[in-house]
């Protein structure tokens, strides 16, 4: 129809009206909050570059989770921080770790919050790579071993899924065929399928100190000139056994966010890393933006590309500010 039949802003009128045709929508339940768990005791830390969100040690955890919990977040997804690094990462394996510990913390407090643990040795490694070294290489293979053993260990102590975010090749499969083994048939993983050697990262580093002692990741995380790399990268995973594939980061990865959802019927998640928050953080508290508007729209349009599950920082904030409108 010519103007002025076809107006456009008739159904824009009134909230109730918007609300009636919102074609996107946020739900706590698909976002899931990062925890950052140091060992040691009475540890509740702020990190520097990520205002608000802190490190908690395993026994300081309670008041978090019960917050968590009443705000309807109904996942959490697990980093931890060991006091004793080594170059490969032993700690990682301990069923007495600072993740071990974490999980049968949250599952005693709030039985049915999903828990996820983050699967990587760079937390864990004196090097701060994400595997076993061969002179100042990554070995790939000799790392899926540790990485098999790691999630098998996570969920012996209750975890309820596993993310290997390592990028080694084949790892999913390692771990699948870990779990399987080890009679853990009904866990799935949530794979960082396509994870970009990309510079929001800097802040994480910070709050999981895990800053490579030398050199950086691009050997063995994707360069962010690769498209259709990410989409091979997906489809190997799928095809080794994982239940969740993942683009992170997040925002300056919203073709590649669409395109696996155009091109793939797995559940998608999408990270929104720790840079992408730190900067929010950083202009809303020069007043340069307004942060409760600017953190739905940036969610929302990561939920418009295509994400099912989005990792965020912002989880509590964002669940909060959902709880308020009812």
């Amino acid at each position: 129809m010519p103007y002025p039949t076809e107006r456009m802003r008739r159904l824009r009128r009134t909230g109730v009206l918007r609300g009636m045709i919102q074609e996107t929508r946020l739900h706590p339940s698909s976002l899931i909050y990062p925890l950052f768990i140091q060992e040691g005791k009475g540890i509740v830390e702020e990190i520097s570059s990520m205002p608000g969100i802190s490190r908690f040690s395993p026994d300081r955890l309670q008041t978090e989770i019960a917050e968590i919990a009443s705000l309807d977040l109904g996942s959490v997804l697990l980093f931890g921080i060991p006091e004793n690094k080594d170059p490969t990462g032993s700690a990682a394996l301990d069923e007495k770790g600072v993740v071990q510990q974490a999980i049968r913390t949250i599952k005693k407090e709030v039985p049915e919050l999903v828990v996820i643990t983050d699967v990587c040795l760079c937390e864990y490694t004196s090097h701060g790579h994400c595997g076993v070294l061969d002179g100042e290489e990554v070995d790939n293979d000799a790392t899926l071993d540790l990485l098999a053993r790691m999630a098998v260990s996570h969920v012996e102590a209750g975890a309820d899924m596993v993310a290997p975010s390592d990028m080694m090749d084949g790892r999913v499969g390692a771990i699948r065929s870990a779990l399987d083994e080890g009679g853990f048939i009904r866990i799935p993983i949530m794979s960082y399928a396509a994870k970009f050697a990309s510079a929001f990262y800097g802040p994480f580093r910070e709050a999981a100190e895990s800053t490579p002692a030398f050199g950086d990741r691009r050997s063995y995380q994707m360069d962010p000139a690769n498209h259709r790399e990410a989409m091979r990268e997906i489809e190997l995973d799928i095809e080794e056994g994982a239940d969740i594939v993942m683009v992170k980061p997040a925002l300056a990865y919203l073709d590649v966010l669409r395109e696996a959802r155009e091109l793939f019927l797995h559940p998608l998640a999408a990270y929104n890393v720790s840079g992408e928050y730190a900067m929010v953080k950083a202009a809303a508290a020069r007043g340069w933006v307004d942060e409760e508007r600017i953190v739905p729209e940036i969610l929302m349009s990561i939920k418009r590309a295509g994400a099912d599950l989005i990792i965020t920082y912002f989880a509590k904030q964002m669940a909060e500010q959902l709880k308020d409108k009812g």
